[in-house]
């Protein structure tokens, strides 16, 4: 198993600096919980970060999602409802793949948990083709946490201009949506 003491420790060290006032840390009953109500393990690093730096509310963009308890979206009711609503339709959401952040208009920033690696992907469907809507944001949630640590990601990118449509497709959500 990858030891991302380093890491966390960076990403409090990035949150503390930025002066958000973070909500507490989930404790293990709400991890255990929000995994059971899912039906699945989130990826180990997500799990720490929620459990050692605080449930959601830092971040880029509008900010990591809470975990399962909140007056707002939360990861685990984006994921119940769009698995839920997406059935029988062409825009099913695929198994084990958790939104973590919403970049508005209806755009996530989502884990597949069910990885290895924990692959961010983006799901855009403002394009209007439900197999041409999630793309490989990086290849591992480790890399995006340090793409927000070094403001390198591509949201930093598309503030500044640049163009940012090198993502390559997920070709794996419609067979994981079933």
């Amino acid at each position: 198993m990858i030891e991302y003491t380093m890491l966390l420790a960076r990403i409090s060290a990035r949150v503390r600096h930025e002066g958000s006032s973070l909500l507490a840390p989930i404790v293990g009953t709400e991890l255990a919980e929000a995994e059971s109500r899912l039906g699945f393990a989130l990826h180990p690093l997500l799990a720490n970060v929620y459990q050692q730096i605080a449930d959601g509310g830092f971040g880029p963009g509008y900010q990591l999602l809470r975990l399962l308890d909140g007056d707002a979206e939360t990861v685990v009711s984006a994921y119940l409802t769009n698995r839920a609503s997406g059935v029988g339709s062409g825009w099913a959401w695929p198994e084990g793949v958790v939104p973590i952040l919403t970049w508005g208009c209806g755009m996530y920033a989502c884990v597949d948990c069910r990885s290895d690696e924990g692959t961010v992907l983006l799901f855009e469907p403002n394009l209007g083709d439900p197999d041409a809507a999630w793309f490989i944001d990086t290849t591992s949630l480790a890399q995006w946490f340090e793409h927000y640590l070094d403001d390198t990601g591509w949201w930093v990118k598309a503030e500044d201009g640049e163009d940012v449509d090198d993502m390559p497709l997920w070709l794996h959500a419609r067979e994981r949506a079933s």
